[in-house]
């Protein structure tokens, strides 16, 4: 604590922080590479000793300055994911893939939501912890499948899954929690708002996000169409997403998904020459944001709440864990699915941490409404869940790598 106090009072620079974060997660990043685990493992360590955990040299008010390099860095992702989306190989997959995020996405909710309200006997907290059980972090797998160059069908799927599950799980979520207010203000004896009223605000964040999308890339694409130089392109893009990211939360978008969608309009529009133009650009700057991200990730996981994993996180871990598992293998069994994909896919998805947390804290800011009984459920679901992330962060990545490896995707990895 006497260095930790000393940090703090000393005031280090922004600048030199973010220098620091860079300069420490790329050596930690290769001393894991070294013992056989994902350099973003190396990444969120650096974050955990910089963070408030223990040296605060990355500190809570630090921390929210330097959120925009997470919003960037998921914008980047999702574009990412997007650019892998095309259509062509999404037929091959055929309704396959469709069956997999369905059952995936909607077994994690029911199990959850079920094994909760058993652990507690509340069926509404059960519902939001279902609610917030298929939402994942895309970024970990991204980062996974660029880091050791996987190529093959199982790849390709998990740009799928990643891609378009948090698209249902918004909406998802946003049926749990209109059941969930709905029961909690009966129980107060109150006026329930109507189901419609309720689950509106998802289903339009939804909607609006890939239509914003497709608006932005169809100007994307035609301003890039008349560029030659790939470096001017590559700049287009990035002006693009720093827009959309910046326009997501004034008029209450899904970062990922409206960023998600520019991708997938662009790669399935625009002619092969634009897009290999800044492709080659994206992959070298990706790698550092990566860095960044995955510190200042790593110094969002306060150690502090592991002791208040109780019961009810070990539940919520052990049942998200089979529900999106076994979905995946379930939705692989009934689509048809090559043998890999059924066996390795759930275990390139149970990442969680960014839009879990923040859904999280959506629901303590809007249940506080409904009283003493809406604040001790919005604590307990904020608490549990950042708790769980920092299992679900470092486990994670870690298991996405085996999956691939023992589908062959990865080189010196097992085939099938």
């Amino acid at each position: 604590m006497t260095l930790q106090n000393w940090i703090t009072n000393f005031e280090v620079p922004v600048l030199l922080t973010m220098g620091l974060m860079i300069f420490i997660g790329l050596f930690f990043g290769k001393l894991t590479q070294r013992i056989k685990l994902p350099s973003i493992i190396g990444f969120m360590v650096v974050g955990v000793f910089l963070g408030p955990s223990v040296f605060n040299l990355i500190d809570e008010t630090l921390i929210t300055e330097l959120d925009f390099i997470t919003e960037v860095a998921l914008a980047f992702v999702a574009v990412s994911i997007g650019l892998e989306l095309r259509m062509r190989t999404l037929r091959q997959q055929g309704r396959a893939i469709i069956v997999i995020i369905i059952t995936e996405t909607l077994m994690a909710f029911a199990l959850v939501t079920t094994a909760v309200t058993l652990l507690t006997g509340n069926l509404a907290l059960g519902l939001l912890f279902g609610g917030l059980a298929p939402a994942s972090a895309p970024a970990g797998t991204v980062a996974i499948i660029q880091e050791y160059k996987a190529r093959g069908s199982l790849t390709k799927a998990l740009y799928s899954v990643v891609g378009f599950d948090d698209g249902l799980g918004i909406i998802i979520f946003g049926f749990a929690a209109a059941v969930s207010r709905s029961i909690l203000a009966q129980q107060a004896g109150g006026d329930p708002a109507g189901f419609l009223e309720l689950i509106a605000a998802p289903l339009l964040e939804v909607v609006l996000s890939i239509l914003v999308g497709v608006l932005i890339a169809m100007i994307f694409g035609i301003i890039a169409r008349r560029m030659n130089n790939k470096q001017d392109i590559f700049i287009l893009l990035f002006a693009t997403v720093l827009i959309t990211t910046g326009l997501s939360v004034p008029l209450h978008l899904s970062l990922i998904l409206t960023n998600m969608v520019i991708g997938f309009v662009v790669v399935n529009t625009q002619p092969g020459t634009v897009i290999r133009k800044f492709e080659g650009e994206l992959q070298n700057i990706m790698p550092l944001l990566f860095v960044m991200f995955f510190v200042l990730a790593g110094a969002n996981l306060h150690l502090s709440a592991l002791p208040s994993l109780g019961a009810l996180g070990l539940v919520y871990i052990l049942s998200r864990s089979v529900g999106l598992t076994g979905g995946a293998a379930l939705g692989g069994a009934l689509g048809r699915a090559e043998p890999k994909l059924r066996k390795y896919l759930g275990m390139g998805i149970l990442s969680q941490a960014g839009v879990a947390i923040g859904l999280a804290l959506i629901v303590k800011h809007e249940f506080a409404a409904l009283g003493e009984v809406g604040m001790e459920i919005g604590n307990t679901i904020i608490t549990t869940v950042t708790a769980t992330s920092i299992f679900f962060e470092l486990v994670g990545p870690i298991l996405a790598k085996v999956g691939l490896q023992k589908a062959g995707e990865i080189n010196g990895g097992e085939s099938g």
